[in-house]
């Protein structure tokens, strides 16, 4: 019995749940969130509460997926609610960042400006002094491939320390080349 997938989620006010397999619909405020689950998960819609049970206690994929597909509906709940963030920050020298509309646009240290397309539903802003970059939006999926993609363009390095991190992320230094004979 899984003990993440057996705790029913609360939903806030103003949050709804439509549920017509294998259709998951989240509304909430102004954002609408859809998952498509495994045919071996049901749903069931009591008041307050939603509950994600296998459709059939025997099966394997079910059992395997119960947890799963509960954090799945609990972070589309959560996302439409309250939404999810994510802080990138920058190091080096001369590096700059901005935001436009759905565009991001990085001065990395390239011989050219590097423009990042935001998907949909995912919102950017930037700290003018630090350059900190704080990206917002419902889904978490989406958001936090959107910060990998962002990161990866100029991960950090371990000798100096340059690159984009996530807010929080310790980078392992190491010593560089000594000199010498």
């Amino acid at each position: 019995m899984s003990r993440i997938g057996k705790m029913p989620i609360a939903l806030p006010k103003g949050v709804k749940v439509e549920w017509e397999a294998p259709l998951l619909k989240v509304t909430g405020g102004k954002t609408v969130l859809s998952r498509r689950l495994h045919p071996s998960i049901k749903v069931e819609l009591a008041g307050e509460t939603v509950k994600v049970l296998p459709a059939d206690e025997k099966s394997e994929s079910g059992r395997a997926l119960w947890g799963l597909s509960r954090t799945l509906v609990n972070n589309m709940v959560v996302g439409v609610s309250a939404g999810f963030t994510k802080v990138l920050e920058m190091t080096g020298v001369g590096w700059r960042a901005e935001a436009e509309g759905q565009t991001l646009k990085l001065a990395l240290g390239f011989s050219h400006p590097v423009s990042f397309p935001l998907p949909q539903g995912v919102s950017a802003q930037v700290d003018p002094k630090t350059y900190r970059i704080t990206l917002k939006g419902a889904d978490r999926e989406v958001l936090g491939e959107t910060a990998a993609k962002i990161r990866a363009l100029r991960r950090p390095e371990p000798y100096k320390g340059k690159g984009i991190r996530y807010e929080g992320e310790r980078i392992i230094r190491k010593v560089g080349k000594a000199g010498g004979k």
